[in-house]
């Protein structure tokens, strides 16, 4: 398997394991302090949507907007408030369609662009390798969360 083809393999297995998990939970559960699994899916939405932003800018040869660069918590809260008055099925589907989008982009990159660097949205460079596996590990974290908190019911 290809480096590509393993990363939209990983992006669509880590999705699946966040679905499972949240089918049929109660979106005003808290899932952490503060936050419902509404804010959770925001929040995931929310990165997902910084990094199709830096990987268009990527594609145009520009400079991308670094929408963290104030701090990864500033970008968190900012983010999930500005989702805060949408109802949970259009956040769903915003999720699902965010996610998408990101494979497609991946999915569809020139080469040339694949293996050259990238700016992040927190302002930090890598490979696109490297930014997929930063979210996916990032995702993986909230699912295994939230199956521990349904496991101790």
């Amino acid at each position: 398997m290809d480096e590509r083809t393993h990363l939209l393999t990983d992006l669509d297995q880590t999705r699946q394991r966040m679905r499972n998990p949240i089918e049929g939970l109660d979106f005003h559960k808290e899932i952490y302090p503060g936050w419902t699994l509404k804010e959770v899916l925001a929040h995931i939405t929310g990165w997902d949507d910084a990094t199709i932003s830096s990987l268009h800018a990527h594609l145009a040869d520009d400079v991308p907007a670094t929408p963290a660069s104030r701090g990864i918590n500033y970008y968190n809260a900012q983010t999930v408030a500005e989702r805060d008055s949408l109802p949970f099925d259009l956040i769903k589907k915003e999720w699902e369609k965010s996610r998408d989008l990101l494979k497609s982009i991946v999915m569809t990159m020139p080469d040339h662009k694949f293996k050259k660097p990238l700016v992040f949205p927190w302002g930090q460079s890598g490979t696109i390798t490297d930014i997929i596996h930063i979210f996916t590990e990032h995702e993986e974290e909230h699912a295994h969360e939230i199956e521990r908190l349904i496991h101790n019911k």
